[in-house]
């Protein structure tokens, strides 16, 4: 007799409890099972048990923690991008590696070093400026309204402005600038694969010549940066870098004025008692709130996103090497702490962090162990966008968690690069630019 949670035993007992009797007999008799082998005894595992299992299964999946608070100013908003239009002004065929926008101009770069400018305002006529940087262009960033921030593969920051004009270039990473972030005029931020942050205090323009200057500061990593965004402190208004890197599941706090220091750190995952294997690989902060993170996670074979308060540490606050940073006792008395304060203070912060959590859910957007996540969030605020592997964008609602949308344009089974959402032009239309290693740059629109 084969063990009770056998296939050929479940298979049996549906046939013989569903009176199937000639498909029953010839069943047992060609599985060699005896003749009450379908005979369904207390505790015995049914098909029907199963799949009420396996429904279970995948709802606690696709939901992890929703919210089910159904309020109407976050609740995803109609109508919504979802007419693709494919953009075919661009000169050559490449994979597209990054897009930005300001204003009505939309900036995208290509694998073949080109930096495309697009007019929205004259049905997305580009402009290609070749041979700015030495390899290709990673992210780039308007500064200063009128200036242009772009970083290579090779490490190289560039200045210029929109007309490709270079005003300064540098090479403080050694390899791959993935991230660029400014803090209106007074800094700005870049991040490599070097597992270094370089952060530049510009200089006051010289004959009308902007400045970046030397690197004021360095913060160096255990692992590689992986996302990076300026948030300003709400009790001092001085402005906090918040970082993620590789292989930790924590946000990093860091103050930027003289020398940076790690002020505190937000767990994504608070309760957990084993190494985490994911990554916070990219956020954006929501526009109508800015105490709100949308976290695209490097989760497989799914992504999966958490939107998050921000639990920003007080501005003043220093770090101390062995404690957690976010501890409410600070950093005094340490000796006289006896184990079962330090875990009870420990046990506060982790269940801080987990209230936190407003959302997590699985996107079903397919990722790999190299996958590049991204997450926009519509200009509204009422949910976000996120890429995938096999050539869609999810739309998620921000409240809830639950896929609302999906938009098909890319080739199946190519992968979205990158996304970028907002209003532009001169009537502030909504619109989703999205582009991929299909080749493909495509504007989502509202349909009219």
């Amino acid at each position: 007799m084969p063990p009770k949670d056998s296939t050929a035993l479940i298979v049996a007992r549906f046939l013989k409890s569903n009176n199937y009797n000639e498909s029953y007999d010839a069943f047992i008799a060609e599985a060699g099972l005896p003749s009450d082998a379908g005979t369904v005894a207390k505790g015995d595992l049914i098909l029907e048990t199963l799949l009420e299992e396996k429904k279970a299964f995948d709802l606690s999946s696709q939901f992890e923690r929703l919210g089910m608070d159904e309020d109407e100013d976050r609740s995803w908003r109609q109508p919504a991008p979802s007419v693709a239009e494919p953009l075919q002004t661009l000169p050559s065929r490449s994979n597209i590696l990054s897009i930005g926008a300001q204003k009505s101009t939309v900036f995208v770069t290509s694998a073949d070093r080109q930096l495309h400018i697009l007019d929205s305002n004259a049905r997305f006529h580009a402009t290609s400026l070749t041979g700015m940087q030495d390899s290709p262009i990673l992210c780039c960033k308007v500064w200063h309204d009128h200036y242009l921030l772009t970083g290579s593969m090779s490490g190289q920051l560039i200045l210029s402005d929109f007309s490709g004009h270079v005003f300064e270039k540098r090479r403080d990473h050694s390899k791959y600038i993935v991230q660029i972030a400014t803090y209106y005029d007074d800094f700005i931020a870049t991040a490599g694969w070097d597992n270094k942050i370089s952060i530049y205090r510009p200089l006051p323009s010289v004959d009308g010549q902007p400045c970046l200057g030397d690197v004021v500061s360095t913060i160096v990593l255990p692992s590689k940066p992986e996302a990076m965004i300026f948030i300003q402190d709400e009790e001092s208004r001085q402005p906090i870098l918040l970082v993620s890197r590789t292989d930790s599941s924590f946000l990093y706090y860091y103050t930027v004025n003289s020398e940076p220091h790690l002020v505190g750190r937000q767990n994504l995952a608070p309760h957990s008692n084993a190494w985490v294997a994911f990554t916070p690989s990219a956020f954006a902060l929501c526009p109508t709130d800015t105490s709100l993170l949308a976290v695209a996670l490097s989760t497989v074979p799914h992504m999966k996103l958490a939107i998050i308060r921000l639990l920003v540490p007080p501005y003043h606050q220093t770090t101390t090497s062995g404690r957690d940073l976010q501890s409410p006792q600070g950093n005094d008395n340490l000796s006289s702490e006896t184990q079962a304060s330090q875990a009870r203070a420990a046990l506060a912060i982790a269940d801080r962090e987990e209230a936190a959590i407003l959302v997590h859910c699985n996107t079903l957007a397919p990722q790999t162990a190299y996958s590049t996540p991204a997450v926009v969030w519509r200009p509204n605020g009422t949910g976000v966008w996120v890429n995938g592997d096999d050539g869609v964008v999810r739309g998620i609602e921000s409240v809830t968690g639950k896929i609302v949308t999906t938009l098909h344009g890319h080739d199946v089974g190519s992968k979205v690069r990158c996304l970028w959402a907002g209003n532009i032009g001169k009537d502030g239309e909504e619109i989703l630019l999205s582009g991929g290693f299909d080749q493909k740059l495509i504007a989502w629109k509202i349909p009219q």
